[in-house]
């Protein structure tokens, strides 16, 4: 068997590979076992595996699930231009991503929108530290707080912030947020990943969060709520039931409480 090491593309054995993920690193234990802790490779997951379980994915697959992904922007891009025109008055985006390759993907996305928008990818550890001064510096009608989440142990502990790999770190960002701007028509904000705290992130001021059904999003899916909202004109009030349909699972991903648009 091939040795995993990290970059490789893998699927977990023991969950018949349901998930293509990367190997973020790898950890050794005292007792000589190893760890790897795995990134989603479309999808907003955190996991993490004893190598043991781990297979490297054929190349094949991993290319048209690259590509099912790709299609799926294509078409929302194609299905988007049909319906309106580039402007510059959408509302400002402001996306801190914790990965490196989505916010790569997100740049391009927000680009052939024709969205302005700022991505930066920040560590979701750092978010919380990070977030005030980057409102102060950019000023965004729109803020996206996600990168990679999920349940430690899943089916239990849904009220449990420590359950979650992340979700205490968006809560922090979001509360720091809305101390930077309470008002949430003034500012609205999108939170979570994969699995995620949707309550908490809600109560903490979020307008949309992630994942009420604690489920798997797409790496679009946050981005597919900032567009709606960016391009939607103030004086119209944006709800889920807007967008849920270009989610990768509706209202079971993605809910909220809604916001007003921001487009001038």
């Amino acid at each position: 068997m091939k040795k995993i090491k990290k970059g490789d593309i893998v699927g977990r054995i023991s969950y018949k590979k349901d998930i293509i993920f990367i190997v973020d690193r790898i950890i050794k234990l005292n007792n000589s076992t190893q760890i790897a802790i795995l990134k989603g490779l479309t999808m907003r997951i955190k996991a993490d595996s004893p190598v043991e379980d781990l297979e490297i994915i054929d190349k094949r697959i991993v290319k048209s699930s690259e590509q099912n992904i790709e299609n799926r922007i294509l078409m929302h891009i194609s299905k988007y231009t049909k319906r309106f025109k580039k402007s510059l008055n959408y509302g400002k985006v402001l996306h801190l991503d914790g990965d490196s390759r989505y916010s790569q993907k997100s740049i391009r996305y927000y680009r052939d929108m024709g969205i302005n928008a700022i991505v930066k990818n920040i560590s979701e550890t750092r978010q919380p530290f990070v977030i005030k001064g980057l409102l102060n510096k950019f000023r965004p009608d729109v803020l996206v707080i996600t990168g990679h989440d999920g349940m430690i142990k899943r089916g239990t502990g849904f009220n449990d912030i420590y359950n979650y790999r992340h979700s205490a770190y968006f809560v922090k960002t979001v509360l720091h947020a809305r101390e930077w701007e309470n008002y949430s028509n003034n500012l609205a904000i999108f939170a979570g990943a994969c699995q995620s705290y949707y309550e908490a992130l809600i109560q903490a001021g979020a307008n949309f969060a992630s994942s009420p059904a604690r489920i798997l999003i797409d790496f679009v899916d946050p981005l597919i709520v900032a567009e709606n909202i960016a391009i939607t004109e103030r004086n119209k009030f944006v709800t889920i039931k807007n967008f849920e349909n270009e989610l990768r699972d509706g209202q079971k991903g993605i809910s909220g409480i809604g916001c007003f648009g921001k487009k001038n």
